[in-house]
């Protein structure tokens, strides 16, 4: 029954869409759950298991990447499944899933914390707050060092956190939303240029890189576009953005930092020390300045306009689409003879 078939995707396309635009809309008013959070439950999970299967070795690493995300994409197709035909139930349960693994406004809580301490000049405060965000040691860090740390988290987080849930949201659902946040959770715990992790976590980090190739393409371009919200020029954003990109030794947050380096009117880059004495030279990306408390509010800002802005287009996208199955695919094509 095709028809009956166009229909029925339809529907759930349209009610994935609504899913996607609830989550977000609830990422924003609610924001995530200080206790027990779903995400932070799957990390402690995934951490027992590593401390058990743990080897020094690329296959050990890929079951262990395997036997982590298997159980998520079970779920999603057991949510899926079970909503199959109930569009409004598939709704909630998209948008709880979307709520779930979307981050942008805790994301930017964080940003706007660390942007008070330092206008502040609370350093000592500002630093215990820089581990909320990344894994840099921040005991020699000043002011400009500390705020050049925060916005490149942001900026990169908001493609892992936000952004790249709604593409994988939009592709394949709430498998693909769990899926992509599992990885990219894993890639955080051991992708790991270290002595324990660099070949057990090398195909999570992989894996974690293939998900986010297109979302972070997209959520530079879409911070380029929306540069004039913080006061930063689009066109200028774009061509740094542009100019930059490759410059970063990340295949995707090279474009996520030049674009937010762009759009702010800063530079970013350049030494990042690591717990474990461990260093980093990356080069500079972007032109002005060191970014400052003021700067760290802007990318703030820039990180909710952006996860707005992807799940607005995420959502029309998908309910475009249903309503183009629903409707402009359900005409039977005419036989000849008819009239």
């Amino acid at each position: 029954m095709p028809i009956t078939r166009n229909r029925r995707r339809g529907a759930a396309l349209l009610a994935r869409g609504v899913g996607v635009g609830i989550g977000i809309v609830a990422d924003r008013i609610i924001g995530d759950p200080q206790r027990n959070h779903p995400v932070a439950l799957f990390g402690s999970a995934a951490d027992v298991l590593e401390k058990r299967i743990w080897a020094d070795s690329v296959p050990r690493g890929a079951l262990y990447t395997l036997c982590c995300l298997a159980p998520l994409a079970a779920l999603g197709a057991g949510l899926e499944r079970a909503t199959s035909g109930r569009p409004v139930l598939k709704a909630l349960a998209t948008a709880t899933t979307t709520w779930a693994v979307v981050g942008a406004a805790s994301l930017a809580r964080e940003g706007d914390t660390m942007a008070e301490r330092l206008s502040s000049g609370d350093l000592d405060g500002a630093r215990d707050q820089l581990s909320h965000l990344c894994g840099r040691d921040p005991e020699s860090l000043d002011e400009p060092e500390l705020a050049r740390a925060t916005v490149e988290s942001m900026a990169e987080n908001t493609a892992d956190a936000a952004v790249a849930s709604v593409v994988w949201g939009a592709v394949a659902g709430i498998p693909g939303m769990l899926v992509h946040r599992g990885a990219n959770t894993l890639d955080a715990m051991v992708g790991h240029h270290n002595e324990r992790f660099e070949h057990f976590g090398k195909a999570s980090a992989h894996l974690d890189d293939l998900l986010d190739l297109l979302p972070a393409r997209i959520t530079g371009t879409l911070a380029g576009l929306l540069a004039p919200i913080v006061g930063g020029d689009r066109r200028r954003a774009l061509s740094v953005m542009a100019r930059d990109h490759a410059h970063h030794p990340s295949p995707n947050g090279g474009w996520c930092e030049s674009a937010w380096a762009g759009a702010l009117g800063v530079t970013l880059g350049g030494r990042n020390l690591y717990y474990g004495n461990r260093y980093e030279d990356r080069p500079l990306l972007g032109d002005g300045p060191r970014p400052d408390a003021s700067k760290v509010h802007d990318a703030a800002t820039l990180v909710l306009a952006v996860s707005a802005a992807a799940g607005v287009l995420g959502a029309g996208a998908l309910a475009t689409a249903g309503h183009l199955r629903f409707y402009g695919g359900i005409i039977p094509r005419r036989r000849k003879g008819d009239s």
